[in-house]
């Protein structure tokens, strides 16, 4: 695919997104791609609770997981420059069911998942995430890709791990997105680059490029932006 930069630069879209952009032709190329999809509207329609109750499948997907109060909904608000897409909840883990939205017209659609790792979940609760995360990640063949969502102001979890492995033993393609960096200092945040960019190395579903997003300030949703329009040309 060929796009024309605000420069007025015609640039051939490398299909891999970022991580396979050459020059800054390139990446600026698929910084406009993204900034397009966006552009136009995304939009709530559908909800699961149940493995039984998804909606058809049809166009590429992207999930959204990460612990409770990671900023999930917020992030998604940003990425949507739409402030009230998905809710934002005072209370972590209240979000009980998939919840999917459309975005231009069916070009992708933004899979928003329940929050893991709440501490006063019941056990029974915990498990029935579990199960009906795997059956979706497992059986869902338009899904193209996780986005792993993680807190640089929290040290990794044993939830979070516990998420990697379900993501690896279901064989899906994830990519870790850190969220809140304005709210750490730049050494604290390439601690947690390193010991993130650690734990991931040796899976072979993780995706290389490790994206580091502000809700707040806006760093970082231009390339997150072009990744899901990356995802979104490849159908």
């Amino acid at each position: 695919m060929t796009i024309t930069t605000p420069s007025g630069t015609p640039v051939t879209l490398p299909p891999g997104g970022l991580a396979e952009a050459v020059d800054d032709e390139q990446r600026a190329g698929l910084i406009e791609a993204g900034r397009l999809l966006f552009a136009r509207p995304c939009t709530f329609f559908y909800a699961s609770q149940a493995i039984n109750q998804l909606p058809p499948m049809t166009g590429p997907e992207v999930a959204f997981c990460g612990r409770s109060n990671v900023g999930k909904s917020s992030l998604l608000n940003a990425l949507t420059g739409q402030k009230a897409l998905a809710r934002v909840s005072v209370t972590p883990g209240r979000t009980r069911q998939l919840n999917f939205f459309r975005c231009d017209e069916g070009q992708l659609t933004l899979v928003d998942m329940p929050g893991y790792g709440y501490a006063k979940a019941s056990k029974t609760l915990k498990e029935d995430w579990q199960g009906l995360m795997f059956d979706f990640l497992r059986g869902r063949p338009t899904l193209r890709r996780v986005l792993l969502l993680m807190d640089a102001r929290v040290e990794i979890k044993p939830a979070d791990r516990a998420a990697i492995e379900l993501l690896s033993d279901a064989a899906v393609a994830f990519q870790i997105c850190i969220t809140k960096v304005d709210d750490v200092k730049k050494a604290q945040l390439e601690k947690r680059i390193k010991e993130l960019e650690a734990l991931v190395k040796k899976r072979t579903a993780a995706h290389p490029l490790m994206l580091v997003t502000s809700s707040e300030t806006g760093q970082g949703i231009p390339e997150l932006r072009a990744e899901l329009a990356a995802v979104a040309r490849l159908g």
